[in-house]
């Protein structure tokens, strides 16, 4: 099948490389000369487990290639994916004009009927406007165009087999032949039918997803409801991880045992830094303002918004607690992504955290495995190590702010060696505290006995 998929962000790029790997031809469209260029050289923009190699392989078997002219993108295509961004002012509000924008190019340039199909995370109601905007600007014949909703739900840091291994395919669809157009584009991981780029041996056996067909309307807002409950869960944790510091109890053994009641599950009832990244803030926020501008009163998920912008006052004041004075402090800072296995830092707790003991007039010393390029660029005068040994060397407390994998398996005598003092500060309850105590370190964490 022959699709074009307009934006090469986050979700343009997997989504494009991801169509590519199951058999469809592809091509990708931005304007940005730059991105483009690195596609064509087969390196990929963003850091993503899995998503090189997939890149690589489609680009060089010809099943994918990379335009800045998305006109010629739509003409040469039957489907047509829009990934564009779509940023969030400071109201609350959706900016749709790169929206606009693509379904105007795609009236205008068409010369056969197409399925518009809207991935990008965007507010109820734009499949309307989007179909509005194809009639308006096809001289009032709407009827080449179908609009579709497609929202994605895979995780930064895993987006590759969540969109290969997904729990569930949704499409909101206003036609019978849109939803038959839609279960053919992912027949092949409905069947299975296609070789797994993401592990390293036979493919372990997964559940099919389920193909949920919605109308678009309710499509567009399963995506907001579905983030903005993950985004409660991970406040309710930090509440009890509050409370769990009152009393001295501790909260993973509590969550841990709420996470096994099989109406609630284990996941994102993890207490720490808070969400961030640029999908859970912008959800909730985005779902905040519908529910103002209906009528509807949603308390619950502004508290949990103000949860969670707090999270990094409450741990900052436990350093200010331990420390003292901050002011002239050498502080190590380990992570700076807002999600482990990736580079974005767009919303980042850690890098909220970080501008916040600069303020202070720490003098941080920071590492992250993949995100220290982007840190950088938005922070000029940010002293980086090319290690996490270097960033505790010489230390008066090192902090945890990112939880990746790596730093698990960190050489602990050897950091608490070269630091000036061992104190260690986990704001994602990495470590055992038990362990670090046995080694000789000052060890606090969120909600847990120090």
């Amino acid at each position: 099948m022959r699709i074009s998929v307009i934006g090469c962000g986050y979700v343009g790029l997997v989504t494009g490389a991801c169509l590519a790997e199951i058999g469809h031809r592809v091509v990708c469209a931005d304007k940005n000369e730059s991105i483009i260029s690195t596609l064509r050289a087969e390196k990929s923009p963003i850091y993503e487990p899995h998503l090189d190699g997939i890149l690589v392989r489609c680009s060089r078997e010809h099943r994918l290639t990379f335009t800045t002219d998305p006109a010629e993108a739509v003409r040469s295509s039957d489907i047509i994916f829009i990934c564009v961004g779509v940023p969030q002012l400071e109201t609350g509000d959706a900016d749709p004009s790169a929206i606009e924008s693509v379904a105007r190019l795609t009236a205008t340039a068409s010369r056969s009927a197409k399925l518009v199909v809207v991935r990008s995370s965007v507010p109820v109601e734009t499949g309307q406007k989007i179909r509005h905007l194809l009639a308006v600007y096809n001289q009032g014949d709407g009827r080449n165009f179908r609009v579709a909703a497609n929202p994605q739900f895979f995780r930064e840091g895993a987006a590759a087999e969540d969109f290969l291994h997904p729990d569930r395919i949704l499409v909101g669809v206003s036609e019978p032949e849109t939803e038959q157009q839609l279960r053919e584009v992912y027949q092949p991981i409905l069947d299975r039918r296609f070789a797994c780029p993401v592990h390293a041996t036979d493919c372990p056996p997964f559940a099919p997803p389920k193909f949920m067909v919605t109308s678009v309307q309710s499509a567009e807002l399963i995506k907001h409801v579905s983030n903005s409950f993950l985004a409660m869960k991970i406040s309710y944790a930090n509440m009890v991880g509050d409370l769990c510091e009152q009393i001295g109890g501790d909260v993973q053994q509590v969550t841990r045992a709420l996470g096994l009641d099989r109406r609630i599950g284990p996941r994102f009832l993890n207490a720490g830094l808070g969400f961030g990244g640029p999908r859970l803030p912008r959800d909730i926020r985005a779902l905040c303002r519908l529910a103002d501008r209906i009528g509807v009163d949603f308390g619950m998920l502004k508290e949990a918004e103000r949860i969670n912008q707090q999270r990094v006052d409450h741990f900052l004041a436990s350093m200010q607690r331990t420390l003292w004075v901050i002011k002239d402090k050498c502080i190590g800072f380990l992570g700076l992504a807002a999600k482990p296995d990736t580079d974005d830092i767009r919303s980042s707790p850690a890098i909220e955290f970080l501008r916040r003991l600069m303020a202070e007039g720490a003098q941080v010393r920071a590492y992250d495995p993949q995100a220290l390029a982007k840190a950088e660029a938005e922070f000029p005068q940010l002293t980086t190590a090319a290690s996490p040994y270097i960033a505790a060397e010489g230390a008066d407390a090192l902090v945890i702010a990112t939880e990746w994998g790596d730093f698990r398996e960190l050489d602990w005598k050897r950091i608490r060696d070269v630091m000036a003092r061992p104190l260690v500060f986990d704001g994602r309850n990495l470590l055992d505290p038990r362990n670090m105590k046995a080694l000789g370190f000052e060890y606090h964490s969120v909600g847990r006995p120090d």
